[in-house]
């Protein structure tokens, strides 16, 4: 960890960190959340650029109103959020 960013962490004492492997897709929700665009556009050509950056853009926003599917990808780690508590 870069000693600017462990400086950082000793003087604010409301943060936790949480360290993890280099590569863990598994504890990654972003894995999630490109699986579920993935399958939606899966099998589909796109026949100029902005077809593609239409439709990307299409799924994300579904994603994004739909709170219950960013909780699943959150479940999915295994991993909470837990906002810190007023002192």
């Amino acid at each position: 960890m870069a000693a600017g960013l462990k400086r950082y962490e000793a003087e604010h004492d409301w943060l936790t960190t949480i360290r993890l492997p280099p590569y863990a897709p598994d504890l990654n929700p972003v894995e999630a959340v490109w699986s579920l665009v993935r399958r939606a556009t899966a099998n589909t050509a796109f026949d100029t650029p902005d077809d593609l950056d239409r439709t990307l853009r299409r799924e994300l926003r579904r994603i994004q109103i739909r709170p219950h599917l960013i909780d699943g990808c959150l479940t999915a780690t295994g991993l909470a959020i837990n906002p810190p508590t007023s002192p």
